[in-house]
């Protein structure tokens, strides 16, 4: 077995792990190059396993169907929960496989049906990788080229914007719930956009947020480009821009903390459909395009943007130290609980 690299950057859960190991009475095997796979052995004799973000909490079938957009999309819809249109689109080689019609130019027949701007996400891909917001053919047809290089399933779906919230749920109750606004710069009357960003990036890694910047990211180019702006233009004192369309907290995104304010009737739905998932924790993705989520659902309009079977909290727990606490209680209450017999 290779020695593990001293400079080797264990990722958050991994460390979160390490640090519970003697309260849970266990001891933790990592992986020694890349420190994303472990397992945690306890004194009873149970091994559980950690992949990244995953620890064995969900049953894997339930945690696959909620990775695949398309099918997770059904069965939310069919137990009842409002989803967004949309349709599925294949890669070429792959429509021939399973004789389907549904190729990019039927993408752009069925964008024109929901009408323009449409949303484009890979079906299998999360933290919003490939999420890109198109306004024509051209743009789709190159959102398409771009998702169907990591994933041989795209959805088309209808754009409805409007407040986008992460609800974590874990075992019937509410661990937390933030806003999530896309990542942005604002102008101080002197400096470049780029250079904005570049700070920004700084401020990600001073505050010890493991979130890197894509600079040549294409749908920052695109989102410029709609703007009026390019990267060596200079914003106003206040003025601000926003580069990317999807809100992830992992491509750069902000999370403004509402876990005190969530309202009862989006708790109840968030625990609801984790529940008809098949799911013991979740990250419930919501859109509220009437109001906000502090508000009765009855007073709302909302759709579910997706389920996420393994909710990263790394960036979430460097919002605040109320939000570090929340998360590692959470934590700590799950590695207790997988260390008991089924």
């Amino acid at each position: 077995m290779q020695k593990r690299n001293k400079k080797l950057k264990l990722p958050y859960l991994t460390k979160l792990v390490k640090k519970f190991a003697s309260q849970i009475g266990a001891k933790v095997v990592v992986e020694p190059e890349w420190g994303i796979a472990a397992q945690i052995i306890y004194k009873n004799g149970i091994v559980r396993s950690l992949r990244y973000l995953s620890l064995d909490l969900n049953h894997i079938a339930s945690s696959d169907i909620a990775k695949d957009k398309d099918y997770a999309k059904f069965f939310m819809e069919k137990a009842g929960h409002s989803v967004a249109e949309g349709q599925t689109i294949f890669k070429d080689y792959w429509a021939k496989i399973i004789k389907s019609n549904r190729t990019i130019s039927y993408g752009i027949q069925y964008a024109k049906k929901l009408g323009y701007p449409v949303i484009i996400k890979p079906n299998s891909q999360s933290q919003g990788s490939g999420v890109c917001l198109v306004w024509d053919d051209k743009e789709l047809r190159r959102a398409l080229a771009e998702a169907f290089k990591v994933d041989k399933v795209a959805i088309v779906e209808r754009y409805l914007p409007g407040k986008d919230y992460r609800i974590v749920v874990l075992d019937g109750g509410i661990i937390s719930a933030y806003e999530r606004i896309p990542l942005s710069v604002t102008g101080d009357g002197r400096s470049t956009i780029l250079f904005l960003l570049r700070q920004k990036q700084k401020s990600f890694v001073l505050s010890g947020r493991d979130t890197r910047i894509n600079f040549e990211d294409l749908r920052m180019k695109l989102k410029l480009k709609r703007l009026g702006y390019g990267w060596n233009d200079i914003l106003k004192k206040g003025e601000k821009i926003f580069l990317l369309d999807n809100a992830n907290l992992s491509t750069g995104g902000d999370a403004i903390d509402v876990t005190k304010k969530i309202h009862s009737s989006f708790k109840n739905i968030a625990v609801k459909l984790t529940q008809d998932m098949g799911l013991r924790i979740a990250g419930v993705d919501v859109m509220v395009t009437k109001g906000d989520i502090t508000q009765d659902v009855k007073d709302c309009k909302y759709y579910i943007i997706e389920i996420n079977a393994a909710p990263g909290l790394d960036h979430y727990v460097t919002t605040g130290k109320e939000q570090k606490k929340i998360v590692e209680a959470m934590y700590l209450k799950v590695l207790k609980a997988l260390g008991k017999k089924d």
